[in-house]
């Protein structure tokens, strides 16, 4: 699930810098959603070139970062330098991390990519500290079934087709309905406080005034806001 990223390695990173969907629609969206950082301990789940990391870092948070790439891992670490801890982890199997380690995390448009999701929230759970809040996004749930059809309940592994600079690449991912992903964040301990569809900014409207229009008709992406309460 994650080897296509070892094969868009540095294309990816360049690709998500500045593109629609991931600089003006969900990186603004997610760290909207966490909140003010400064002086927190924050987790970047699934990290990939270390954008939100930059961000987060920019914001004064202290971050650590994993991803299950290797070289997602290797551009995250050239980027960031001394300046964030990255490591090489994967979503869904037990984390290198203590329990209540961080004051928050965010994980970017990679739940979708994780078989089982229920232990990758169990394990969020277990590293944030009593009031830390998790923002996780995703692709959404009715948009993916409006575009592949079949039953909108089932939990099905789909691929797409992404279109980079540098050819096409086949991407997995786990298609399911909003139930279940809510239901593996709830059954870990988490509250849901956020539920939230992002509308693009108003950047988008400057550079990808065709990707902003069909934004503000239909959902893109998916965000959920959580809190672990004790």
């Amino acid at each position: 699930m994650w080897s296509p990223y070892d094969e868009m390695g540095s294309c990816y990173e360049r690709h998500a810098e500045g593109s629609a969907y991931n600089a003006h629609y969900d990186r603004p969206a997610v760290l909207a959603a966490l909140g003010p950082v400064t002086g927190q301990r924050v987790l970047d789940a699934a990290c990939g070139p270390g954008l939100y990391a930059e961000s987060l870092l920019a914001a004064g948070a202290e971050v650590v970062g994993f991803d299950a790439s290797q070289a997602m891992v290797d551009l995250a670490r050239k980027r960031l330098g001394q300046r964030a801890q990255i490591d090489l982890a994967r979503l869904g199997e037990p984390l290198p991390y203590p329990a209540e380690a961080f004051d928050a995390s965010i994980c970017a448009l990679a739940i979708h990519y994780v078989a089982d999701r229920p232990t990758a929230f169990a394990e969020f759970y277990r590293v944030l500290r009593v009031g830390a809040a998790l923002v996780v996004s995703t692709q959404h749930p009715t948009t993916d079934w409006l575009r592949k059809g079949g039953s909108y309940f089932g939990s099905v592994l789909e691929t797409d087709t992404w279109h980079l600079a540098t050819g096409d690449v086949q991407v997995r991912f786990w298609r399911e309905p909003l139930s279940q992903l809510c239901a593996a964040a709830t059954s870990a301990g988490f509250l849901i406080n956020q539920l939230i569809e992002p509308r693009p900014t108003e950047s988008m409207r400057e550079f990808f005034p065709n990707d902003y229009d069909k934004l503000n008709r239909e959902p893109g992406f998916l965000i959920l806001g959580l809190v672990k309460l004790r």
